[in-house]
């Protein structure tokens, strides 16, 4: 059995995606497809699975074309796909969330929820993914909601399974768990395309790697032939410096002071417990810890996103602990959140209104009851190329672009004035190599204090 997808060529208004692309995978085989952000792999994904129809070419399984309209279709082929950004119902249990779809029915047409569960048990133990089918999907850590997906794809007998970033929100643990999960499935002859960012992670389990480079197919390697190193530099176009280089720090004045700060989760709980530490200009802090260990609140708290319980926050001095997010920002605080589509920007906006969603209510982009909305697109036609973002024009919706794309408007908006503190919380969390090395450079560039969390 093989899946093949032969000159798949399609073509968005101002941008070719992908560029007579060609991919092979068979049954117990692992095809690891890398590509910076925006080179067109997740799209390719995308037709592969019938959410987008390709401008030309074909998706073929042992030779026959297939007829792709709709993911029904490609799960009907036998094909599967687990999404970077799950498709869970939170208040679902696991059970329900797997049969949603496809539900067996008793008598009458009622639901059976004995079989329901039944089927997550045999799937969840044929392949070691162990997952409790009356859990709550909301109540579930991120490592076990993917299993969920995982199962979601199995219970509709998918001969292939395609992954979509799929290590990018999990913790060291939960990427060893998932790692055994992909090799239990080779094992039982799944045929599976792998896409990622990670290069170590490509390196390890791949038994082929396939490179994408504007929307076009630039290499196929086996793992053995490359290294980190080469493979950055065939997904770039360049030699890519993985190590960032700093200067020791010279640390000056505190510019943040931290003391005994308690704050709430959304369950009430002390996420954060008598916290203290302080922040001097000039050097970078890091905060680390396994997602859900406070580092979320920790920030919402420094940023005016959510109230403390207890504790002081103060900026060169100033008390800001009960602070709004603008005044805090207007104290020269810049922020770069952890989750770049719910957080840092509106998605429905162009990339233009996104660059001045924290100016737009000062001079010279506001002009009283009006924006001077030239002033606001010259100003993003400058930040976009001097943080070298791509994109067509800085009128497209930020949704059109790449995460990584994404992530250079976020840091091109905050960065964009005298600030004396970021708070960078997972700046490179989902992003490419490249655009890794140009955020952390940037990071370095500034020379002021700041927490990176």
């Amino acid at each position: 059995m093989e899946l093949e997808l032969r000159g798949i060529t399609k073509r968005f208004p101002g941008v070719l995606a992908n560029d007579d692309v060609n991919l092979k995978v068979g049954e117990g085989a692992i095809v690891a497809r890398l590509g910076e952000k925006g080179a067109g792999k997740t799209t390719l994904m995308n037709i592969l699975y019938g959410l987008y129809t390709p401008t030309s070419g074909e998706v073929l399984v042992d030779g026959e074309p297939l007829k792709m309209d709709s993911p029904g279709d490609a799960i009907t082929a036998g094909i599967g796909m687990v999404h970077q950004h799950f498709m869970l119902v939170p208040v679902f249990s696991v059970a329900e969330n797997v049969i949603l779809g496809n539900e067996p029915t008793q008598r009458f047409g009622w639901l059976d929820k004995r079989k329901a569960r039944k089927i997550v048990k045999e799937i969840s133990g044929r392949y070691n993914l162990e997952v409790d089918p009356d859990a709550i999907i909301e109540d579930l850590p991120v490592g076990i909601q993917q299993r969920v997906e995982i199962i979601k794809v199995l219970e509709r007998e998918a001969r292939f399974v395609v992954f979509d970033e799929p290590t990018s929100v999990l913790t060291p643990a939960e990427v060893e768990g998932f790692v055994g999960i992909v090799n239990s499935l080779k094992a039982a002859g799944k045929g599976i395309i792998f896409i990622s960012h990670k290069l170590g992670e490509a390196l390890e389990i791949a038994d082929r790697i396939v490179i994408m480079r504007r929307g076009k197919t630039v290499a196929e390697v086996m793992p053995s032939e490359v290294d980190e190193e080469k493979l950055a530099e065939l997904m770039v176009g360049r030699p890519v410096d993985l190590v960032v280089h700093k200067k020791e720090a010279d640390p000056q004045g505190v510019v943040l002071s931290v003391n005994d700060l308690v704050v709430l989760d959304d369950r009430y709980q002390r996420a954060v417990d008598g916290v203290s530490f302080e922040i001097r200009a000039g050097e970078i802090v890091g905060i680390a810890g396994v997602q859900g260990n406070g580092q979320t609140e920790l920030v919402e708290s420094l940023t005016g996103l959510r109230p403390s319980l207890g504790g002081i926050i103060q900026l060169s001095g100033e008390d800001i602990t009960t602070k709004s997010p603008r005044v805090i920002h207007k104290r020269d605080v810049a922020h770069v959140p952890e989750d770049r589509q719910k957080s840092g920007l509106v998605l429905t906006f162009t990339v233009t209104e996104n660059i001045v969603l924290n100016s737009y209510y000062e001079a010279p982009i506001s002009r009283g009851i009006q924006m001077d909305w030239s002033e606001a697109a010259a100003r993003a036609d400058r930040l976009v190329e001097e943080y070298d973002v791509r994109t067509p024009s800085s009128e497209v919706l930020v949704s059109n672009l790449s995460g990584g794309n994404q992530q250079k408007v976020i840091v091109a908006r905050e960065f964009d004035r005298q600030v004396a503190l970021v708070i960078a919380s997972q700046p490179t969390r989902g992003i490419d190599v490249g655009s890794i090395e140009y955020i952390h450079s940037r990071i370095v560039e500034e020379q002021i204090g700041r927490a990176h969390v």
